[in-house]
């Protein structure tokens, strides 16, 4: 093991994205292998919160959303994380959840489509977006259609029939990562609009959606974003797509919201893709998270997720196969997203083991465990000590007690 942590220890001396651990509030010692879940929170945060709370909030009251700008929040935001995408100024806004705003997507992308009546997706794919697609099949009295193939034969059921194809670019569990501009370039060949889920992605990987051509995106606050649990989502569609008309036609997406017109008019731009207030709260934090991010080169965010995960599959290589551990994430770094996953029949038990070793990663049904790479606050180091860990665990079998067994509400 002494090679592998030299190796680890040359490769963090090196790294030119190592002083932004100092950025985040994580105590010593802890390995969080879980950002692609929830993201650490960043110490400029707590203060933000402070200000918005006891001086936009507590003196300025409602004077603040012109003073303090809460009413731009959601399209300040959004051209904020634009950059970080490869979208355009004018192309994102920040609001509501991730489910409401597939939701928005896809009835957006169906009102352009009016003469077409399938919504596709991929079996497997995270459940939410199969939720949604559901719930607007349901809600069209079945005129509206939703189909699911599986991953790799998917592309093959695009027809002159499908309205909308939806798909997560980086997948919640395998890691497994689409490529973006092909999979639009095919699905466009059709006629069919695409809805790409970014959640997995935005603030890990590279992304291009103007240059992929990309129709509609969305993806949450929370993950590589660090914009604290329950975070605002954000909203990409192309200027193109800007006369689209979401069926949550609310307030703030009127064209003139405090006219206070009965007649929904959308706005011309990104803004129609607004609904209810926006949760100011959330924007403060969420924004701290984003400037964060922003001050990092996404090529080198993208290097280092790669070669984290490459030495992590490194250290399980030597011994993993022999405690019937399964890597379900591609070996290939290109075709790997921000997060590595291994299937073990007994991997719930495993992770609460490795969290009590204070190595926190999480688990997805049946079997998946899964281990995020979060370049801002991750070292290689760490990546080497975590397997080394779970290593101990299992020659151990300290995993095989009664409480790491009994299933919390969140996994």
């Amino acid at each position: 093991m002494d090679a592998i942590f030299d190796k680890a220890d040359s490769l963090d001396a090196s790294d030119p994205l190592r002083a932004f651990r100092d950025e985040f509030a994580l105590r010593d010692g802890l390995i969080y292998l879980d950002g692609n879940s929830l993201g650490a929170m960043p110490k400029r945060t707590p203060a933000r919160m402070d200000r918005t709370i006891q001086q936009e909030w507590r003196e300025g009251l409602i004077t603040s959303w012109n003073a303090a700008d809460w009413v731009n929040a959601p399209r300040r935001i959004g051209d904020k994380i634009a950059p970080i995408i490869g979208a355009g100024e004018g192309e994102v806004v920040v609001t509501d959840s991730t489910s409401i705003n597939i939701f928005k997507a896809l009835t957006a992308a169906l009102s352009l489509q009016p003469e077409r009546s399938i919504l596709l997706t991929e079996t497997t794919n995270f459940p939410t977006d199969h939720y949604m697609m559901q719930g607007i099949t349901a809600f069209s009295g079945g005129r509206i259609e939703t189909r699911s193939a599986a991953p790799e034969d998917v592309l093959d059921h695009l027809s002159d029939n499908v309205a909308v194809l939806l798909l997560t670019h980086v997948h919640y569990k395998t890691g497994r990562m689409r490529d973006m501009a092909a999979v639009t370039a095919k699905a466009q060949e059709h006629g069919v609009l695409v809805v790409w889920d970014l959640s997995h992605s935005a603030g890990a990987v590279e992304l291009a959606l103007g240059a992929a051509n990309v129709d509609f995106a969305v993806g949450c606050g929370y993950k590589f974003l660090n914009g604290g649990p329950g975070a605002p989502a954000f909203l990409y569609a192309a200027k193109r797509h800007h006369e689209a008309m979401p069926v949550l036609a609310g307030w703030f997406g009127h064209a003139r919201p405090f006219a206070f017109e009965e007649e929904y008019e959308a706005a011309d731009n990104i803004e129609r893709f607004l609904c209810g207030t926006p949760g100011i709260l959330g924007m403060a934090a969420l924004e701290e998270g984003v400037e964060l991010m922003l001050r990092a080169d996404m090529a080198e965010v993208r290097r280092k997720s790669a070669a984290l995960g490459d030495l992590f599959i490194e250290c399980m290589d030597g011994w993993a196969g022999d405690h019937s551990f399964t890597l379900v994430s591609p070996r290939d770094a290109g075709q790997r997203g921000s997060h590595v996953s291994y299937s073990h029949k007994d991997g719930y038990a495993m992770m609460q083991a490795l969290k009590a070793r204070d190595v926190i990663g999480d688990f997805r049904e049946p079997d998946v465990m899964r281990f995020g790479l979060t370049p801002l606050y991750l070292s290689y180091r760490d990546m080497v000590e975590a397997a080394a860990r779970l290593r101990s665990i299992c020659e151990s079998r300290e995993w095989d007690r009664p409480e790491y067994k009994e299933r919390a509400a969140v996994t």
